[in-house]
């Protein structure tokens, strides 16, 4: 079962892989759009007549203009295709070393970013079932899974092992399956986040380089509700996740909080995320410079993943790389 969910593992990468490419293909081609043919002038007849331009009349696409406009349709289909089987590939991979390690898959860094990408690209999914008008937004949300996701798999990987004890325990359950459902929607919730930055420069005026990316992206105010949904959703489950962590470090260690480096960071994220919430109902705060703190939330959320895992040791260093 290990072996087969590290192939299931490469799969899911590969499929990922290819969902990026089509999305890029489907961004690159884009909507053709075809001249409007000049006005025919018309004279009224009459007092004060004059010459009148009438009703403009677009002229019909282009053969090409059609043909381009397909390939992209057909691209954009291939994509959200890929993304769904790269997505059944992954859950597999998440059922199978389960199974394996007669456990929760959770209990190590490898294992963790594994099931928070999942929840990202479910939640991708729903959100794309309900808006299919935000496809285009899948080339960077494929993007990010197959950054994370071949990190998972070519740095964080590590061999099935039993939990430490002080995992073991049924608050494992409660105060990890909902931190990882957190972040998860805080990954997804990153990427309109950002993309609305870029379609908000861009729609101001702005032709430069990151600007020119968001050309083809859903209106800017559309990218920027999505993201306040999404961390309006992910904000009271979190906040869950780190009351439930503390309930469990009091049963565990004998005290609730120590500001151990992943619990300060824990705190550091949720009292970011919890001001970019503010900052949105807030009539005086601009939304760009809200949505800053979102990404700034995410920021401080791979903080906590990657460089306190890594850099730090503490009492949550069980989740690192040995």
């Amino acid at each position: 079962m290990s072996a087969l969910s590290d192939h299931l593992v490469t799969f899911a990468i590969l499929a990922y892989l290819i969902a990026m490419i089509s999305h890029a293909v489907e961004y690159a081609l884009g909507n053709t759009r075809t001249r409007v043919a000049a006005p025919p002038v018309r004279e009224l007849v009459g007092a004060g007549g004059g010459a009148v331009p009438a009703p403009p009349a677009p002229l019909a696409p282009s053969a090409g203009a059609e043909r381009s406009a397909r390939r992209a349709r057909i691209a954009g289909l291939i994509a959200v295709g890929t993304t769904a089987l790269a997505a059944v590939l992954h859950l597999a991979a998440l059922v199978t070393r389960g199974i394996a390690a007669d456990r929760m898959p959770w209990g190590n860094m490898y294992e963790f970013v594994l099931t928070v990408t999942f929840i990202g690209v479910t939640a991708w999914l729903v959100v794309l079932w309900k808006r299919p008008s935000l496809r285009r937004l899948g080339l960077f949300l494929t993007l990010v899974m197959v950054l994370l996701v071949a990190t998972a798999e070519l740095v964080l990987y590590v061999p099935i092992v039993p939990l430490v004890p002080a995992l073991n325990s049924y608050w494992f359950v409660i105060h990890v399956s909902t931190i990882v459902l957190a972040s998860g929607i805080f990954l997804l919730g990153a990427v309109p986040a950002v993309g609305f930055l870029m379609r908000n420069g861009y729609e101001q005026g702005k032709r430069s380089f990151p600007y020119t990316l968001a050309k083809r992206l859903p209106g800017a105010v559309g990218l920027e509700r999505l993201t306040f949904a999404l961390h309006a959703f992910a904000f009271p489950i979190f906040t869950f996740a780190v009351i439930a962590g503390a309930i469990w470090a009091e049963a565990a260690w004998g005290r609730p909080w120590g500001w151990d480096p992943k619990e300060t960071w824990a705190f550091i994220s949720w009292v970011v995320y919890a001001g970019y919430l503010h900052a949105r109902a807030t009539p005086s705060v601009k939304r760009n410079v809200a949505t800053w703190l979102a990404v700034l939330g995410f920021l401080t959320m791979l903080m906590n993943l990657f460089g306190v895992n890594i850099f730090f040791t503490g009492l949550h260093s069980y989740g690192g790389l040995d």
